[in-house]
């Protein structure tokens, strides 16, 4: 059976596999395969987004880790890149965040970082999943002493804050600037509105009272709605919206119109190369950033080097090709130089730093970057499967390519739901549209 996706373990909360009871076998597991390993101190530490059910979770995650005589380090809500910041700055085995992402609060996750702040290989978590499936672990049980402990890490929260704002440049605020944060009532609502504000902006925080259940409900990144209504209503310089575990951030204009994270890349990357500080003069994309944010870089004699879907294969590529700026139209944008991760709190500094730096506003510095028109359609499925077992589908997609004159067809399987994505890129939205329904309708009749 097979537990691990490309971000993890997800999974609708108390339902199989996101139940308590394999939560508490993974956390027996991990702390077997790791402790044989023995990275650094014998401690997992575990934090966790904003949904009801983490501490279910969280409860069970501790109690298998320390039944393995393992310690385990808490600290609560934090963002995923915080999480893999406290795991490498503490120097402990492992990091585990409990969250869904942007999915609704009905959904919970289970992700592992390595000591060094990576996603934890993939040969690892296959040791894992093969262990939590395996009887190995009923007579290794420590007693006595041998039994882990936990323990709360109460300061976590004011470290990662003074990380994040040690990305900005030193001597320089943000004094003057009126900024709306949208916090998706999710693991940055402390977070990034206090970094800001310790820099000296007037930050307008909106969605930023978490209940357990209102995590991503309408808000955020995946509706931004409420963020560019706010920037308008406020008269702010830019609005940022962060998904619930604050690993990706979209933003906004003054004049309300969104940036995603393409146009985010661009924007730094361009910067970056002016300091010389962009290594190799390339970025990591993946095949879902659009045509256009190509085609602006290579004007500007910047590579662009894509990928499958997921930061997990974004990181890796930067990591082999020693690069220091990669990411996702989705607004996970990695800067390596500050991060392992995404880290939507980072990125947004990012660029407020590029409108102080040359004092334009967030519309100039993104007008030059022409975005084609994109159409993403998401089919539900009744469960994962090959696109390429339906070649009723596969007809479709080519029939799909020769109607485009100039423009791209992506469909794909989404590595973290039971759904297939549908992406079309072309000169026509009408045209396009049409298309991507036309695919979505061939794959609801045969797959859904």
């Amino acid at each position: 059976m097979k537990l691990f996706g490309t971000d993890g373990i997800r999974g609708r909360a108390n339902e199989y596999p996101m139940t308590g009871e394999m939560a508490f076998k993974v956390g027996r597991a991990a702390a077997y395969i790791l402790k044989k390993k023995h990275y650094a101190r014998d401690i997992i530490l575990i934090g966790k987004d904003t949904r009801v059910s983490g501490y279910m979770i969280e409860s069970a995650l501790t109690s298998g880790i320390c039944s393995m005589g393992m310690d385990v380090a808490l600290v609560g809500p934090m963002p995923t890149p915080g999480i893999a910041f406290a795991t490498r700055s503490l120097r402990v085995d492992a990091g585990i965040v409990i969250s869904a992402s942007h999915n609704s609060y009905d959904d919970n996750g289970i992700k592992f970082f390595s000591s060094d702040g990576f996603k934890l290989p993939d040969s690892v978590e296959k040791e894992i999943e093969k262990t939590v499936f395996s009887d190995n672990l009923d007579n290794v049980r420590p007693t006595g002493s041998g039994i882990g402990k936990a323990f709360r890490i109460d300061d976590a929260r004011g470290r990662y804050i003074e990380y994040v704002k040690a990305s900005f440049p030193k001597g320089k605020t943000l004094e003057g600037m009126r900024i709306v944060v949208d916090c998706a009532n999710g693991s940055a609502y402390r977070i990034t509105p206090s970094a800001l504000k310790e820099l000296g902006a007037e930050v307008i925080a909106i969605n930023d009272e978490p209940d357990g259940i209102n995590i991503n409900a309408g808000c955020g990144s995946t509706y931004p709605e409420a963020m560019q209504k706010a920037v308008l209503e406020y008269r702010a310089d830019i609005g940022i919206a962060h998904d619930g575990d604050a690993d990706r951030a979209i933003l906004c204009d003054e004049k309300r119109e969104l940036i995603d994270g393409d146009k985010v890349m661009a924007i730094c990357a361009v910067d970056m190369k002016m300091d010389g500080l962009l290594k190799g003069d390339t970025v990591v994309a993946t095949v879902m950033s659009n045509a256009g944010f190509e085609g602006y870089l290579k004007a500007q004699g910047i590579d662009v080097i894509r990928t499958v879907v997921g930061d997990r294969y974004v990181v890796e590529e930067m990591l082999k090709g020693g690069y220091n700026l990669g990411g996702e139209q989705s607004g996970h944008i990695v800067f390596m130089d500050y991060n392992t991760t995404g880290d939507g709190a980072v990125t947004a500094l990012q660029v407020l730093a590029v409108m102080r730096k040359t004092g334009k506003t967030l519309s100039e510095l993104a007008s030059p970057i022409i975005i084609y028109p994109q159409v993403l359609v998401n089919v539900a499925v009744k469960k994962s499967r090959k696109i390429e077992e339906f070649p009723i589908v596969m007809d479709a997609i080519k029939d799909a390519e020769k109607r485009l004159n100039k423009g791209r067809v992506l469909v794909r399987a989404s590595g973290t739901e039971p759904k297939i994505r549908v992406m079309i890129e072309g000169e026509v939205m009408q045209d396009i549209q049409s298309i991507a329904d036309g695919i979505a309708g061939v794959i609801k009749s045969n797959m859904g």
